[in-house]
Formats: C-alpha cells, sequence, structure tokens
C-alpha cells in the first residue's frame, strides 16, 4: 500500500497542531559593516549616529562621548564624508559599492546552494538590519541560521558587534532559531589563496611592476590592542601568510594601518605616512592591498585608491594602485562556501559533486 493511503488529510489536525509552521531550514546570513542610504549628509548623519554610538566602537564613558558625538562629530563630519561616498557611489543602482557586492556575495552563495540552504545578507549598521533580515529567514523557515561576519580577522569593534545584534534580535523572539556563529578567517587557506589570486591578476595586468606592495588594514587604537584584542594578531598573520603565498618579503610588503582618526595612539605604522615615506626615499611605484575588507567601499576606493593616490603621487610616486577586494569574484564565493560548508557540518550534508 502507498504510504500516501495511510495518511490523514491535511484539513485534519490534531490538538496543538499549528497550521502555519513552515518545513524547517537551514539559512546563512552574512553580515557587512553598514553603509548610509544615500550619499547625503542626512543619510550620513544617521548612519554615523547609529555607528559611533555603539559601545564596541567608541568604549567612552557615555557621559563623555555622546556630548562629543553629538554636539560635534554629528555636526561636522556628515558632510565631508557625504562628499566621499558621492566620489564612489553606484549611480546605476543608487547604492553604495559595498552594499552592492554584499548582496552580490549573498545572491552568489545561494547559487551554489540551491535550495538546501536559504542565505541572506545584513548590514550590522543601517539597511539592511540584523534583526529584519533574521526575522526573514525566520518567517521563510530558517530554525538553524549560521551568522557569518565577513570580517576576516576579529575585533571586539566588528566581529563582537555582530554577535551583540544578533543576541538583541534573539531577546525580543518567543522562538528562536538555533545559532552558530562562524569564526574570523584571517588565516583561512582558501582566502590567502583569493587574495594571492587577485593581487596577481591586478599586478600582471598594471604595465608596471611595483616596488612595493603595502598590506593595509583598518586601524584600531593601541589600548584596544593591550586589552586583549587580537585584531593585531590576526592580521599579522594574514599579512604573513600572503607574503608566503606570493613570494614577497617583510620590506616589500610592510603591514600598515589606515583609517585613523583622534588624538589617541592607533596601531602603527600609518597608511598614509608609509606612503609620504617611500616616496621620500626614491620609491616610484607602489600598490596597495587591503585584506581587511572582502568588499571594496569607502575605506579602499576613496581612502585609498583615491586619497591615497593623491598622498602618494604628491610625495613624489609616479606610479599608484589600489588593488581590489575580493568583492563578488569566483575566488570569494569559494571562500564563503568553504567556510560554511565547515560551519554548518551536520547541519547540511556534503555531496559528491562537492554541491550541498
Amino acid at each position: 500500500m502507498d504510504i500516501s493511503d495511510t495518511q490523514e488529510p491535511a484539513s485534519i489536525r490534531r490538538p496543538g497542531d499549528h497550521p502555519s509552521i513552515p518545513d524547517e531550514k537551514c539559512a546563512v546570513l552574512i553580515v557587512n559593516l553598514g553603509t548610509p542610504d544615500e550619499a547625503t549628509p542626512k543619510a550620513v548623519r544617521r548612519y554615523l549616529r547609529e555607528f559611533l554610538s555603539d559601545s564596541r566602537v567608541v568604549d567612552f564613558p557615555r557621559a563623555l562621548w555622546l556630548p562629543i558625538l553629538y554636539g560635534v562629530i554629528l555636526n561636522v563630519r556628515p558632510g565631508a564624508t557625504a562628499r566621499n561616498y558621492a566620489k564612489i557611489w553606484r549611480d546605476e543602482s543608487n547604492e553604495s559599492p559595498l552594499r552592492y557586492y554584499t548582496r552580490a556575495q549573498a545572491s552568489a552563495l545561494q547559487d551554489v546552494f540551491g535550495d538546501t540552504v536559504l542565505v541572506d545578507w545584513a548590514m550590522r549598521y543601517g539597511n539592511p538590519s540584523i534583526k529584519e533580515r533574521m526575522n526573514a529567514l525566520i518567517e521563510a523557515g530558517a530554525t538553524r541560521i549560521l551568522i557569518l561576519p565577513l570580517y576576516p580577522q576579529y575585533s571586539a569593534t566588528t566581529t563582537a558587534s555582530v554577535i551583540d545584534a544578533v543576541g538583541a534580535a534573539l531577546g525580543d523572539m518567543r522562538w528562536q532559531p538555533a545559532i552558530r556563529t562562524a569564526p574570523p578567517f584571517h588565516d583561512e587557506p582558501s582566502y590567502i589563496a583569493a587574495l594571492a589570486a587577485i593581487a596577481r591578476q591586478r599586478i600582471a595586468g598594471l604595465g608596471w611592476t611595483p616596488e612595493r606592495v603595502l598590506i593595509s588594514f583598518h586601524g584600531l587604537p593601541e589600548r584596544y590592542f593591550l586589552a586583549g584584542d587580537p585584531y593585531h594578531c590576526h592580521c599579522a598573520k594574514t599579512a604573513r601568510l600572503l607574503r608566503a603565498e606570493m613570494g614577497w618579503a617583510d620590506e616589500f610588503a610592510p603591514m600598515t594601518f589606515q583609517s585613523i582618526f583622534g588624538r589617541e595612539k592607533w596601531l602603527e605604522p600609518a597608511t598614509e605616512n608609509v606612503l609620504k615615506s617611500l616616496a621620500g626615499d626614491g620609491v616610484k611605484r607602489v600598490a596597495v592591498i587591503t585584506p581587511g575588507f572582502v568588499a571594496d567601499c569607502i575605506e579602499t576606493l576613496e581612502e585609498i585608491a583615491i586619497a591615497g593616490r593623491e598622498t602618494f603621487l604628491g610625495a613624489g610616486g609616479d606610479a599608484f594602485d589600489a588593488i581590489p577586494c575580493l568583492n563578488d569574484s569566483a575566488e570569494m564565493t569559494t571562500v564563503l562556501e568553504t567556510i560554511v560548508r565547515r560551519e554548518m557540518a551536520g547541519w547540511i550534508a556534503p555531496s559528491d559533486n562537492g554541491r550541498a
């Protein structure tokens, strides 16, 4: 007898049955830092208010910090930052490059897993929010969700803040999904291989040979490192592994730190200072790679590709290039797939052809 002959009609339900519970599914939520919705002072102010109000990002006492934030920074900084966003804004889709590439990364990962795993994306600050997309995944039937912060190197200012936001979203749920969080991937072999592949492709097409390649990471106040944040150590390991993969000497590819602001001491050396120093020492051709970012954004496209170029050429250099981030490359999809398959072990079953 066909098993379907013994099943009760769908209209007959026992006490406790819930007609709206969908089939259980596994999901991945990739999360990047965030972006304003528009390249306008108003949108940037709204974004900066959320970003700089996070005590993970700025850990000064609130009574000291908030008057500075609301009385000075949010009145001065949005205009200049909006102008910088306007330089790199993707007019065809009216969005920042970070939003564009994060969405593309999620789409490519969804293509890999098909119907087996739901894939979505969110921003820690701005839209779409972590809470919004977690709720959307749950409504789509996700009962197990892997959170994958798109920060290769762990820091309390980035990765931990994402997990804080996940926890806050869970706090409002009566029926919580099972949650896993992917660890940092600063030394993931596929990530190092992807960085090297993109660097080789880019350098081969330059038409000139760099005399130095700076490995530039986002900066961090030194006291965070002294308090136990592993970010500097993770950056150093990424730089070491990338040099080994590329056959670069330490002197040829120094590790530097960008995006430094304020008066306190930050991790050194500063990317801007090294660019000036190299040009002053007679180095004429420089490239910069930014392995702390998996998608091009204002820190790579404006701060390095535009302002960094101006700094180096203005100090006497002749040729400058910013090596693109992994973005929506096939190499980036491989990195994400590798991490997801490892971290979702036991939730999804591998197949012989390498696809779920």
